[in-house]
């Protein structure tokens, strides 16, 4: 089952400043995997995704989830200087 995916309005305004759009996105959330989970995050618990743009781009996806809605908090194309190689293990510890 597809979940309604709702773009919150920091969201969309990152996805411009970094070039990337909704389909890519989608494709990255439909094809990617978790990487951190944030269940105390306020008011629902998020996740960090990473997967693969439309264009075979890695891009980090922070979502949360509540009701079968997924809310597309920001996105951005992941840095080395953050994180290893593997673009999953950040460095120096977590969040």
């Amino acid at each position: 089952m597809e979940r309604p995916v709702f773009l919150l309005r920091y969201g969309q305004l990152r996805l411009n400043e970094r070039n990337i759009s909704i389909d890519d996105v989608m494709n990255a959330i439909d094809n990617g995997e978790i990487i951190e989970q944030y269940p105390k995050d306020f008011p629902f618990p998020s996740c960090l995704i990473l997967g693969l743009s439309i264009k075979n781009v890695y891009i980090h996806i922070v979502v949360s989830m509540h009701d079968e809605k997924i809310y597309l908090i920001t996105a951005y194309v992941p840095s080395t200087d953050k994180w290893e190689s593997d673009l999953k293990t950040r460095k120096g510890g977590n969040k």
